[in-house]
């Protein structure tokens, strides 16, 4: 098996045999030409991964016929064969494109060492540029999946805020895809080749989300035995990502402010001052709004970060997506499990109309996995939902009491009450233990943790 294309380039017989011979041994395919002017035509009709260039021939030099190898063949790596004379020309070809260059007389394993480095520098770049592909298509638009007005609107949102530099809010119920929307954007903005960093705000206590962000010098604290970089140093030139922005406390929320406001901060106990160009993308699942009212949240902060705001709508609010995303997760899931199951009964499809979706898409998501592990047929039918969904087996999801007040009925406190229903049924088939009744709602469990606490359910309320 070949270990690639090579391709000389020299004007001198004897430098071109002793190659063709050496390069053959190491098993590499091996192409000669005595000139550019015979070489150039031969990119037309043959690709190669690497040119071997003598910088000083007859007729066109090599500093010439480099631009156009690199024309006609951009992936191609180039080196420079040069005689001592002729270094600082060597030096202006790799500004223009050449990735090394050997002196003449070279040695056999010097030369072979500096083809296989570059050889490895050019498939370690085609195997970027690949991945970078598989997450421009992963987190592109059209994955983002909905033809409902309400997602129409979403993508117009997305399509003008990515190529931008402005800070965005993404407000959202648990399960909507905020982060999906907030990768999507990175992934098609200027910044794609930079880093895409989460910051999961509710998982930490404030002094350790402070490291976290801003890193910190050693003997900052106990236990700071070496200095750390924060995750605004790691996302320099990138983009990132606060989700639920809503649980930094107000001492970290001062702190995120003067970042955004001067793009410089200092690590914990340290006195230097550092600079970086950052782009924020914050998400949220409450109204920071209320939040500013009851003092858990700066007035300033929210400013800084509703600069363009995309609201993504709840799954009951965009019923008519449901179809398109069940086929979507069946494809992913039949595939990954290695399973033929392709669509699922008229039936299935009323009862999943029927449901009111707590956890949304991320709720479908986990469900559709769930059916096509456990599925004995390509087509999923009534049997196989899990017992959860006898809930909404019947013409209508688990039935709420509404009561009318003074002004008619409330839509957020009936909302909060059939919440509340469904944790509490949850809780009581998985004989309260959160994690098991999380699953059975397709939440995280803390998010689930979130909700009981905002909820106010008592321990052993179900």
């Amino acid at each position: 098996m070949s270990r690639g294309s090579l391709h000389v380039i020299d004007d001198e017989p004897v430098i071109r045999d002793i190659l063709e011979q050496l390069l053959l041994a190491e098993g590499y395919d091996v192409e000669l030409s005595t000139s550019g002017e015979e070489a150039l035509p031969k990119f037309d009709t043959a690709s190669y991964d690497l040119v071997l260039l003598d910088l000083l021939m007859p007729g066109r030099n090599g500093l010439e016929i480099l631009p156009e190898i690199k024309k006609i063949a951009p992936q191609t790596v180039v080196i420079i064969i040069t005689a001592y004379a002729s270094v600082e020309s060597a030096i202006e070809a790799m500004k223009i494109g050449a990735y090394d260059y050997v002196q003449k007389p070279f040695k056999n394993e010097e030369l072979l060492l500096t083809i296989e480095r570059a050889l490895s520098h050019k498939n370690l770049r085609e195997e970027n540029d690949r991945l970078r592909e598989e997450l421009r298509k992963k987190f592109s638009f059209s994955n983002i999946l909905g033809r409902s007005k309400p997602m129409e609107r979403v993508f117009e949102l997305i399509r003008a805020a990515a190529p931008t530099r402005s800070t965005i809010l993404v407000q959202g119920e648990s399960g909507t895809g905020k982060e999906l929307v907030a990768r999507a954007i990175h992934t098609n903005s200027q910044r794609a080749a930079h880093p895409f960093v989460v910051v999961n705000s509710g998982a930490l206590p404030p002094d350790l989300l402070e490291s976290h962000l801003f890193g910190h010098v050693k003997g900052a604290f106990t236990g700071a035995v070496s200095e750390k970089q924060g995750l605004f140093e790691a996302a320099d030139k990138g983009t990132i990502f606060f989700d639920e922005i809503s649980t930094i406390g107000l001492e970290t929320q001062a702190k995120l402010l003067r970042v955004m406001q001067d793009r410089e901060f200092m690590r914990l106990g340290g006195t230097k001052t550092i600079r970086v160009d950052v782009r924020i993308i914050a998400a949220t699942n409450v109204e920071l709004e209320e939040m500013i009212e009851q003092q858990s949240f700066r007035k300033d902060l929210y400013y800084r970060l509703n600069v363009i705001k995309i609201i993504l709508p709840p799954l009951r609010e965009r019923r008519e997506d449901v179809p398109l995303l069940v086929k979507h997760f069946l494809d992913i899931f039949a595939k990954e499990n290695d399973k033929i199951v392709e669509s699922v009964s008229p039936e299935v499809l009323q009862v999943l109309d029927r449901h009111s979706w707590p956890g949304n898409v991320r709720e479908l998501e986990n469900l559709i996995e769930r059916t096509v592990v456990f599925a004995k047929n390509p087509v999923i039918t009534r049997e196989d939902l899990p017992e959860l969904f006898g809930l909404s087996r019947e013409a209508t999801p688990a039935p709420v009491d509404f009561v009318a007040g003074a002004d008619g009925l409330d839509l957020k406190e009936q909302t909060l009450a059939f919440q509340r229903r469904l944790i509490e049924t949850a809780l009581a088939k998985a004989n309260g233990v959160q994690k098991t009744a999380a699953a059975l709602l397709g939440l995280k469990p803390t998010t689930l943790n979130e909700m009981i606490k905002r909820l106010d359910i008592p321990a052993g309320n179900y």
